[in-house]
């Protein structure tokens, strides 16, 4: 009897409703629904984690403080929402002022979205619903030092430019992976994202991934290749090119984000030429 009379004061007064650590929270709006304008603060001091928010009512206010901030405190918190959230939109807030960050077309889509920390935090509002069950707004965040190689592509707005010399020559040292091959097609996805791009990668060499997002198989006796998808912004689309290319780039949220690309002849020249002045800022292995 007394385990029940327990359990029943534990579920009436919402106790067991929420988990949080310094990274992670999970809610459930089932907490206020009956103040259905409710809003939750939260506050999370990681460089990663994820939100849950079970039933969603109200709103909850998110606040991304890192324990360690980089030196010059430039940071963007990039957003990727789980393919089933729903229920909420997402915003970034600032003295009681809304910007739209994600819809719930954008969430369901996966879209990919950033906002510098210093815009304010992020406000998290449920969509009025009379019925609210089988809804959850879920997302992972990342913050990212605005001076980190292979954050650009995830801007609407980043410029397509091929990278210069001392970009490209840099960026084999900074990316989560380098690696050599061809464009193999564009994929065509059911959810199209206006404006990122899924491109299927052919490679004949990984000379580094600090994830396994490139992966070897097919072909027997020897004639397998390594395989993997990149992500682009959807209007800087691929282009042909005559050769093998060079792709580096960044792993964000378990997938590829493509930041310099060059043909691969051309990189040769170029790190051979840095090597004989002695202005390589690393190694590779071009044998």
């Amino acid at each position: 009897m007394f385990v029940f009379i327990l359990l029943s004061a534990l579920v009436l007064c919402g106790c067991a409703q929420y988990s949080s650590d310094q990274c992670n929270w999970r809610g459930s709006g089932l907490t206020h629904e009956a103040h259905a304008r409710d809003v939750e603060q939260v506050h999370l001091r990681c460089a990663e984690g994820s939100l849950e928010w079970l039933y969603p009512t109200g709103a909850v206010i998110v606040n991304l403080r890192p324990n360690l901030a980089p030196a010059d405190g430039q940071l963007r918190a990039c957003i990727k929402p789980r393919p089933d959230s729903r229920g909420a939109t997402l915003h970034v807030e600032q003295t009681g002022a809304l910007r739209l960050l994600l819809t719930e077309a954008d969430q369901a889509a996966g879209r990919v979205r950033c906002f510098a920390l210093q815009e304010g935090a992020l406000f998290v509002e449920a969509r009025a619903r009379r019925d609210i069950s089988r809804r959850i707004t879920a997302f992972q965040y990342r913050l990212i030092s605005t001076q980190t190689p292979g954050d650009e592509p995830y801007s609407p707005t980043a410029a397509c430019r091929p990278c210069a010399d001392d970009e490209l020559l840099m960026a084999i040292c900074t990316s989560d992976f380098v690696v050599r091959g061809s464009i193999h097609h564009m994929e065509e996805e059911e959810e199209e994202d206006e404006d990122q791009a899924s491109v299927v990668l052919s490679l004949s060499h990984v000379y580094s991934q600090k994830s396994r997002v490139f992966v070897f198989g097919g072909g027997g006796r020897g004639r397998g290749r390594w395989t993997g998808r990149v992500k682009i912004p959807r209007r800087c689309g691929p282009r042909a090119a005559q050769g093998e290319l060079l792709f580096t780039g960044a792993v964000r949220f378990q997938e590829a984000w493509l930041r310099c690309a060059a043909l691969y002849r051309d990189f040769i020249r170029l790190y051979r030429a840095a090597l004989d002045a002695g202005t390589n800022p690393c190694h590779i292995d071009t044998d």
